[in-house]
């Protein structure tokens, strides 16, 4: 029989110690711990219960959800108290916009379910289209009567178009005239006529044109995939009878989007370069990576996370539709122009390439960095973010 070997004693060294240097146990620390966390969220019931009441007002008063300058002014007095309490600025910025983000979802959730003329009439022209089922259900889950028109219901356009208070159009830019001339006899003289096509200027005309009452420019500037409209950005051009086109507006503005107003000018000018410009960049940077023959998968493997996020929003482009984009970017002979002086403007880099001219490189980086001026520092600060959160996801 084997006898079992003798145990052998415990092996002696450095113990952990449930009392700090100061004396005060790790139990207390770690209760003292729980007590803040406690308060922490009894200030975050008690602010939840200040911004109810700020709901309210807003409800009452048809104020929207959203103020931009107020949060980004929040946010900057928070930062500057972090670095004065010797916290991290980014830190309390990112907790910060969570918190902010909640409230602003649910003061949206409760706005969002009333209408401001509950019970009014809505006819969605194109409403079988992806964006017109989209404004479909927003306008009947806030309590309108809503209907669709689409092609095959012409033949009763003039009954669906009788007693409506508003008329939707959203159907593509180049029949967006046609349409609205079609329309126009069967409006009644207090209808709203909009729009949400991505021009302004020739739809705008064309809908005055067709009709003698009020008249709204709108164009969301997001898909129909968005889950919510909480600062999601409408433009707004002005047509004709402005206070009779208002609640249009502040239903945009309950439903929690930023509303920004334009004449039907700017806002072609602007979006040339906020959508046909970057759209056709990122088209010209994924056509020169296919011509190129790259290996993205090889590529991805290298990639810093600005580039992935950069590649990213290329595959996304050619993931969707051709014809879309080609609407937008070959729009009007503006654009077109503006495309070419781009194009010729990267040319104009040829020489300075070839000779390898590096000081002219930097002279020339200093001088667009100096007309960026202030949004550089805060283009870091977000796409630092958004960079942290795709590490986080791969």
């Amino acid at each position: 029989m084997k006898n079992n070997p003798p145990e052998l004693p415990a092996a002696r060294g450095p113990q952990p110690s449930s009392q700090g240097p100061s004396g005060v146990g790790l139990t207390a620390l770690r209760d003292q711990i729980d007590a803040i966390d406690r308060r922490i969220v009894g200030l975050l019931k008690e602010r939840q219960a200040v911004v109810e009441k700020v709901v309210a007002l807003k409800k009452a008063a048809h104020l929207p959800v959203y103020h931009p300058a107020r949060e980004e002014n929040l946010i900057s007095g928070l930062r500057a108290q972090a670095r004065a309490q010797g916290l991290d600025p980014d830190f309390v910025e990112e907790l910060y916009r969570r918190i902010i983000r909640q409230s602003r979802v649910a003061q949206t959730a409760r706005l969002s379910r009333r209408g401001v003329r509950p019970g009014a009439r809505v006819l969605v022209v194109g409403g079988g289209g992806s964006m017109g089922r989209y404004f479909v259900r927003w306008f009947g889950d806030a309590g309108y009567r809503v209907r669709s028109l689409d092609r095959n219901d012409w033949p009763t356009a003039a009954e669906r178009c009788r007693e409506a208070d508003l008329v939707l159009l959203c159907v593509p830019i180049d029949v967006t005239g046609t349409v609205a001339r079609r329309l126009g006899p069967y409006l009644p003289p207090q209808c709203v006529l909009a729009d949400i096509t991505s021009l302004k200027a020739e739809p705008l005309q064309a809908m005055l044109a067709a009709h003698s009452g009020p008249v709204l420019g709108l164009h969301p500037l997001f898909g129909p995939t968005t889950s919510s409209m909480d600062k999601q950005i409408v433009v707004v051009t002005p047509g004709r009878m402005e206070d009779a086109c208002q609640w249009v507006i502040d239903q945009f503005a309950a439903w929690g989007s930023v509303l920004v107003q334009a004449t039907p000018t700017e806002h072609d000018q602007i979006m040339g370069f906020v959508q046909a410009l970057r759209h056709f960049a990122t088209f010209a940077f994924g056509q020169f990576l296919c011509r190129q023959n790259a290996s993205l998968n090889r590529s991805l493997e290298f990639s810093s996370p600005i580039y992935r996020l950069e590649l990213g929003m290329v595959g996304r482009l050619f993931a969707q539709d051709a014809e879309l984009y080609a609407e937008i970017i070959f729009a009007t002979p503006q654009r077109r122009a503006m495309l070419k002086d781009y194009i010729l403007s990267l040319g104009s880099n040829l020489e300075m390439l070839e000779k390898g001219d590096k000081n002219k490189f930097c002279e020339e980086f200093r001088r667009v960095s100096e007309w960026f001026g202030p949004f550089g520092e805060q283009a870091i600060r977000e796409s630092s973010y958004l960079i942290d959160k795709l590490i986080e996801r791969f």
